[in-house]
């Protein structure tokens, strides 16, 4: 290991602001999820529930929107792709506190469509502004910087909510995110390397092209797609209108030239996507596993304790991953993680629960940064935003799969076995998908 690396990297004064502002911007983000729960909870009485509801209706739109808004940058650079998220930011958090329920639910839905893809950008970035042997070391880094914004947003969350401030909570929300996104258009940071303006038809590679040269029948198809590929296409036609000479030749099938326009889309990346949702199930299993085990052994004033030692474990595992000079698979990571979460169903206190979250803790940072690192190695970065938006979204469905899945077992059989389920699920996961991977070998 060479510690070094991370004094080498954080000595270039562009990848330095760009983590800084990262870490800024998901801040209010982190406590946005508490300080929304406690608001219709506490504020609307309308239960857990409802405000289970609410989360799972923004995490949908998180998901359908991430995709979206990476290929945005992909196409029309960053400072245009982030305009309608500064704009959204800023009015939907400022409204959600003040309306009745019923209208939080399509708000908060608008509002994860077109969230800030701060994400998807930083890690974008980082992939171009370092060269192929530091990006482990920034990745890491900025997987710690993640985790360290875990440890600090939903506390300042709870805090705020708890002490009747929840409206002006999601009101900050909304103006700091706006401000981290204006900050981001002010910076600029690179997408790509290629000299060319994103957007150009030069950056437009022919699936593109082809993938929009719709008749009418199929145009009434795409009109039901969903929506960042009706945008797409809304972009590309010009260009592909241009390209042609007469229109004499029939367009391709629709599914053609959908799948076309995913050529970036390989079982490598695939692989890569599965390790995205498989950590997201892990991890929010397991964050609903710590909750239930505390509460219902009467240690709820407990929860901190665990969450300091689940994430600081998080963060020196990062450090360590960040200063290797080798790679690591991450299914073989998410493998170690899944094993090492199972006997923390077996804690008896507050104490043993946070030393033996230490352990899948560790491997935490070190999962997101490998299968980053990646998902940049394997697309080239004409397409990498929309391909970071996508792993972005894996990972997201794995969240919103994992709470629920643990919740089902917490309730129906004990809490322990919330942890037994999201690690043997993960376990699981990574031994099919390690034997899918020597059967292609073997078959090729």
């Amino acid at each position: 290991m060479n510690f070094a690396l991370y004094r080498e990297l954080l000595a270039i004064g562009p990848v330095r602001r760009l983590l800084l502002v990262g870490m800024i911007a998901r801040i209010p983000h982190s406590a946005a999820g508490v300080l929304l729960t406690l608001h219709i909870v506490l504020t609307l009485d309308q239960g857990y529930a409802a405000a289970g509801t609410a989360a799972a209706v923004m995490t949908i739109g998180i998901a359908l929107g991430a995709p979206w808004r990476g290929r945005r940058v992909d196409i029309a650079g960053l400072r245009r792709a982030l305009i309608p998220s500064v704009v959204s930011e800023l009015v939907i958090w400022a409204i959600v506190p003040h309306v009745s329920y019923q209208w939080i639910l399509p708000l908060v839905f608008i509002g994860g469509l077109l969230t800030l893809p701060i994400f998807s950008v930083i890690r974008q970035s980082l992939g171009v502004m370092v060269d192929e042997e530091q990006r482990r070391t920034a990745f890491a880094l900025d997987s710690i910087m993640t985790e360290l914004v875990f440890m600090i947003g939903p506390a300042i969350g709870a805090i705020v909510a708890t002490a009747g401030f929840s409206a002006a909570g999601l009101t900050v929300v909304g103006v700091s995110t706006s401000l981290a996104g204006l900050f981001l258009i002010w910076f600029n940071p690179p997408t790509r390397t290629t000299a060319g303006r994103p957007g150009d038809a030069a950056d437009l590679d022919a699936s593109d092209l082809d993938a929009v040269d719709l008749d009418a029948a199929e145009a009434a198809l795409v009109a039901s797609a969903p929506a960042h590929l009706q945008e797409a296409a809304a972009e590309l036609g010009p260009a592909a209108s241009n390209g042609r000479s007469g229109g004499t030749s029939r367009p391709a099938g629709l599914l053609d030239r959908l799948s076309r326009s995913f050529t970036w889309f390989s079982a490598a990346v695939a692989a890569v996507f599965a390790v995205a949702t498989g950590t997201g199930m892990v991890l929010s299993g397991t964050d609903v596993g710590i909750v239930a085990l505390l509460e219902r052994g009467g240690h709820q004033s407990d929860i901190g304790i665990v969450f300091f030692f689940w994430c600081a474990a998080s963060v020196v595992g990062g450090l360590a991953y960040g200063a290797m000079h080798r790679p690591v698979s991450p299914i073989l990571l998410l493998l170690g993680m899944a094993a090492l979460t199972i006997p923390m169903g077996f804690a008896t206190d507050t104490w043993t629960l946070a030393f033996l979250s230490l352990l899948p803790g560790l491997l935490c940072a070190p999962v997101l940064s490998a299968a980053s690192e990646k998902v940049a190695e394997l697309v080239d970065e004409a397409r990498r935003g929309e391909a970071m938006g996508w792993y972005g979204s894996a990972l997201t469905a794995g969240v919103a799969l994992g709470a629920p899945l643990a919740g089902i077992f917490i309730d129906g059989i004990g809490a322990w076995s919330g942890f037994v389920t999201v690690g043997s699920a993960g376990v699981a996961l990574c031994l099919a998908g390690l034997a899918l991977q020597r059967h292609r070998k073997a078959a090729g």
